[in-house]
């Protein structure tokens, strides 16, 4: 931080000396022929600098206060890190802390033939994960490409006609592609299962052993233990400008805008008609106020007792609404006509 009184050299300090010189030291590391296209940097007025790293410069004018633009956006250097990461970046499970694996057929039919050997296998195509649906015309297509069992939410079928699930239930579904039991001899036959597999459960496929226990194996990001795969990282991943690789929870802001209560009725000791409701401001003759009333009066209360008497129920029902209708008197016919209402709560309205 540079500080001092107007004109004495704070801006000629930081720019002309500190930042030319980490400037021209950074341009002096690239090569012979490099530097040929950038062109000589002078050297600034100053004797001597130690410990100078490269630096960047912002200049004031142009920053901007939308909270999308950030150093690492104005300067660019955000795109190069978001590129490096894509590239150069490891994956790990979210679930196991266990690094993501990419495998290729002949990897995978390895590791079944070394880990696998002489024991019982069902090799598995995932066509559908965690998804609502009857799906009986999927059904109709898997019969029709010569498969006669299917595993269904962890218990292997056979296809029937009219075949279909509980349309309202999250399934799993997965095509029985061979039984087998792995030898070196049987390479061949294998290969063209795992072949087969990875092609109708597009590059993911599952192996269930004797003991019922699953084994997850992807040619694309996917962790073995849990089974869950990621996309092929790219720079759009790794932006928060962008809905592919933005929070969905902050949008990217990294700031969540709630209401609390201590924002709606920040002075509990007035009362409503006194403007307790910051949003709402003092008493007018307004709709929602009457509607207030109405709810007040149930508690023997008006809008000028002031909040830090209301109950806790009370308070919650006009913060949150209510599932109880009410009923209002109109003004116009008073005694006669009458109007039904549920308060939906000065939060919910806001």
């Amino acid at each position: 931080v540079v500080t001092g009184i107007s004109g004495s050299g704070k801006s000629s300090l930081a720019f002309d000396t500190i930042y030319a010189e980490g400037q021209r030291r950074y341009m002096e590391s690239f090569s012979a022929y490099a530097r040929s296209f950038i062109g000589n940097m002078e050297r600034p007025d100053v004797d001597k600098i130690n410990g100078l790293s490269p630096v960047i410069s912002i200049e004031q004018k142009t920053t901007s206060k939308n909270p999308r633009s950030t150093v690492g956006t104005t300067t660019e250097i955000y795109d190069f890190l978001r590129l490096l990461y894509a590239r150069a970046g490891e994956a790990f499970s979210y679930v196991t802390g266990r690094k993501m694996e990419r495998q290729s057929q002949d990897q995978i039919i390895d590791t079944i033939l070394t880990h696998y050997a002489n024991k019982k296998l069902t090799l598995l195509a995932p066509i559908v994960r965690g998804r609502k649906g009857h799906y009986r015309e999927l059904f109709v297509q898997i019969a029709k490409l010569g498969y006669a069992k299917v595993r269904v939410d962890g218990e292997v079928q056979d296809i029937v006609p009219k075949m279909q699930l509980d349309r309202y239930k999250v399934h799993d579904v997965e095509i029985v592609i061979d039984r087998i039991v792995p030898k070196p001899e049987d390479r061949y036959r294998l290969s063209q299962s795992v072949q087969t597999a990875l092609k109708q459960g597009k590059g993911a496929m599952q192996i269930l052993d004797e003991k019922n226990h699953l084994t997850y194996f992807s040619q694309n990001l996917m962790d073995p233990e849990s089974g869950i795969s990621y996309d092929e990282p790219s720079p759009n991943t790794f932006s928060f400008n962008s809905p592919y690789g933005a929070c969905p929870v902050c949008n990217g802001l990294g700031v969540i805008e709630e209401i609390t209560e201590e924002s709606v009725i920040p002075n509990k000791a007035l009362s409503i008609s006194r403007g307790a409701i910051a949003p709402l401001g003092e008493y007018r003759e307004l709709w929602f106020f009457r509607e207030i009333e109405v709810i007040l009066k149930k508690y023997k209360l008006s809008l000028t007792t002031p909040v830090e008497k209301y109950p806790a129920d009370l308070l919650h029902a006009l913060l949150y609404g209510t599932e109880d209708e009410s009923t209002m008197p109109s003004k116009k016919n008073p005694g006669e006509d009458y109007y039904n209402f549920k308060f939906e709560g000065v939060i919910t309205f806001l």
